[in-house]
């Protein structure tokens, strides 16, 4: 694909690369990092920030007249009110700091209210995981498609488990993980929505799903999933996703069977929790 990239796919990827060699830096002295605590759950290294200036600038290079859409979630509007960058520096974080080698940058092309391209890059395997609208989805430089799993007991799926910051949906996550794990071959959890995305692009996996997520968690990966033959609606099969959060991406095979099984769990009754 590298020769047939647009312009803009170039410098997305070009980008990625650049910041990816910062990370990989970074993370062989995760230990001397200075990390500052937001939230339970919810951490920003100086490696995270350092990462999200140089993306900016790099972009911003580019495209001067383009706005962002940021990690902290700062909308930065530009003279350009078409066109803006939703961008993630650290897409994995806990991971990251944890010395789990699962995490990425994402970076993804918003055209009015539609995500038009994408670029999820694994630094540590050195993974391009790139799509644009209409011109397909590409690992390097292999075309992906997603997996032709039809059977659901044969598939394997991932999802997101709830963390403090979104207490709420621990509940109805709960009951979903319960209905779908005795229907299916597994279920993985790995903790970087962007690379479950582009996994289900790769078919390494068979379908994700997750709630309570933000833009710039899912943006790049929803058009790679798309390019590369999948399915991907918020969790009742609408297009929601970047407002609500909420994502179901699956080869074309599984997404009603899955969304099935997530409609027959929000029916089920709640049942106590620990502590209640």
């Amino acid at each position: 694909m590298a020769g047939s990239r647009s312009p803009i796919l170039n410098v997305m990827s070009g980008a990625a690369k650049r910041v990816g060699r910062f990370l990989v830096r970074d993370y062989g002295e995760v230990d001397k990092l200075q990390v500052s605590i937001k939230g339970p759950g919810d951490f920003v290294s100086s490696a995270d920030r350092k990462v999200e200036q140089t993306l900016r600038e790099v972009l911003a290079k580019a495209r001067p007249e383009w706005g962002f859409v940021t990690e902290e979630g700062d909308e930065i509007v530009g003279r350009d009110p078409d066109n803006r960058w939703i961008i993630d520096p650290l897409g994995g974080t806990t991971n990251f700091l944890h010395g789990l080698p699962h995490f990425c940058i994402s970076i993804a092309h918003q055209r009015g209210r539609e995500i038009v391209a994408g670029v999820v890059y694994d630094p540590l395997r050195d993974e391009t995981f790139a799509a644009e609208k209409g011109a397909g989805a590409y690992l390097n430089d292999n075309r992906l498609r997603v997996s032709a799993r039809r059977d659901l007991a044969k598939a394997v799926l991932a999802t997101g488990i709830p963390t403090i910051r979104s207490s709420d949906t621990i509940m109805p996550f709960m009951k979903q993980l319960v209905m779908v794990t005795g229907q299916v071959s597994a279920i993985r959890r790995f903790g970087s929505p962007a690379l479950e995305l582009a996994y289900v692009a790769a078919g390494r996996f068979d379908g994700y799903w997750e709630a309570d997520l933000r833009p710039w968690e899912i943006a790049a990966g929803l058009v790679l999933v798309r390019e590369a033959g999948g399915f991907v609606t918020d969790l009742t099969g609408g297009g929601t996703m970047l407002e609500s959060g909420d994502v179901l991406a699956t080869n074309p095979e599984l997404h009603r069977p899955v969304m099935k099984l997530l409609e027959i769990a929000g029916r089920l009754p709640d049942w106590p929790q620990a502590g209640v």
